[in-house]
C-alpha cells in the first residue's frame, strides 16, 4: 500500500498549527453530545472482566474502538468516532481496558501498550454474538498500538470478519515516544500521564498490598522508572528494557494481512522519528501511511463540524473494504 505524501487534512484551524495547541485543545474542550451507551460487561479468560459499550441500530457492520493511555470509552475521541460511525449506519462497540471503565479490575495485572489478549477477547465475543458479518478496528494512540500488534501477531489467521483498520497517533516504536516524553517541551503530557497512573497503581496496591511495593512512587519523574518499578513487574516483564524491547508495535508490522491505515501528524509533540514507519509500509501491501503536517496528537479538528477528521478519514477508508467484502 502507498505511502501518502499529501494528506486531505489541511491547516483546518490555522490559529492552531501548534502540535501541542492541537493536541491540548480538543482534550481539554471538545464535548460530543448525543452518545448514550448500552454497557455489557464479559469475563475474561483470567477471572477478570472487561466493560464493553455499545451503540446499536441493527446492523451486521461492527466497528470496534479502542481508546488511548488511561482514556475510556467517554473520551471525546471515542464518542465522537462512535456517534459518526452509528450515524452511518454502524453498529459501534468502544471497549475500555482494564480499570478505565469507572471500577478497577480484579487481578493484579492492569493494562500495557503490547496486551492484545484483550482486544482479541473483545472481538471474538462481538463473532460469537453472530450479528456481524464485517467488522472495522479503529484504535487512538496506545489503542492503536494494541490493534496493529494484534494485527500482525495473528496474520492471516486474524478472523475473516475483520475487514479493515485505521489507527490515529500511533506510538509505533515504543521507546522512542516513551523518549519523546523526556524532553523538556513535553513534560506536561509526561507529567500527566504518570499522576493518573501512580494514582491506579496506589489502587491496585490496596487491592494487593503484599503483592510489591509502592515505596518512592511519588519521587518517580520519567516513564522509564515507572515502566521499570511497575510496568514490567506487574506484567511479568523483566525490566523496563524487556518491556519496550518486547511490547512494540513496529515488530509485526511485515506480517499485517488487513489493509490498515496509520495516520501520524509530523507535528505530534509525542511521536519520535521511528514512530513514523515508512519502509514497514513501502514493504507491506497492506499498509498505508498518512502523514498530514498538522495535527497534534488525536488532535485532527475540524472548524465548524461536529465531528472529527478521524471520524470521516476512519470511515472512508475501512468503509471501501467493507463494499468490496460484500462483492465478494
Amino acid at each position: 500500500m502507498p505511502i501518502i505524501p499529501h494528506s486531505a487534512y489541511g491547516n483546518f484551524l490555522h490559529p492552531l498549527r501548534s502540535g501541542h495547541l492541537e493536541t491540548i485543545l480538543p482534550s481539554l474542550y471538545r464535548k460530543v453530545r448525543g452518545v448514550t451507551y448500552k454497557r455489557e460487561r464479559i469475563e475474561t479468560v483470567d477471572g477478570d472482566f472487561l466493560d464493553l459499550d455499545w451503540l446499536k441500530r441493527g446492523s451486521n457492520k461492527l466497528i470496534i474502538l479502542s481508546h488511548g493511555l488511561e482514556g475510556s470509552s467517554e473520551r471525546h475521541y471515542m464518542k465522537s468516532a462512535a456517534k459518526y460511525f452509528n450515524q452511518k449506519g454502524y453498529d459501534v462497540l468502544a471497549w475500555n481496558y482494564r480499570s478505565c471503565s469507572g471500577e478497577m479490575n480484579k487481578n493484579l495485572r492492569l493494562y500495557h501498550h503490547g496486551v492484545t489478549d484483550d482486544l482479541e477477547s473483545v472481538i471474538n465475543h462481538a463473532i460469537d454474538t453472530r450479528e456481524y458479518k464485517r467488522i472495522g478496528l479503529v484504535g487512538y494512540s496506545m489503542g492503536g498500538s494494541t490493534t496493529l500488534k494484534y494485527l500482525g501477531e495473528n496474520g492471516y489467521n486474524v478472523p475473516k470478519h475483520i475487514v479493515g483498520a485505521a489507527v490515529f497517533s500511533v506510538p509505533c516504536n515504543l521507546w522512542d515516544s516513551a523518549h519523546q516524553l523526556t524532553f523538556w517541551e513535553n513534560k506536561f503530557y509526561q507529567n500527566r500521564f504518570l499522576k493518573k497512573l501512580k494514582e491506579k497503581v496506589k489502587k491496585k496496591h490496596e487491592q494487593f498490598p503484599k503483592s510489591f511495593s509502592i515505596e518512592g512512587i511519588d519521587d518517580i519523574t520519567s516513564f522509564g522508572q515507572f515502566d521499570e518499578n511497575y510496568t514490567a513487574p506487574l506484567h511479568g516483564f523483566r525490566n523496563a528494557r524487556h518491556f519496550y524491547k518486547t511490547s512494540t508495535s513496529d515488530l509485526h508490522y511485515h506480517s499485517i494481512k488487513v489493509p490498515s491505515l496509520i495516520v501520524n501528524a509530523l507535528n505530534d509533540p509525542m511521536l519520535g522519528e521511528k514512530c513514523y514507519p515508512y519502509e514497514a509500509c513501502r514493504q507491506n501491501e497492506y499498509l498505508t501511511l498518512e502523514t498530514p503536517k498538522s495535527g497534534g496528537h488525536v488532535g485532527f479538528s475540524l472548524r465548524g463540524k461536529t465531528y472529527s477528521w478521524m471520524d470521516k478519514r476512519a470511515h472512508e477508508f475501512i468503509d471501501s473494504f467493507m463494499t468490496e467484502w460484500t462483492l465478494h
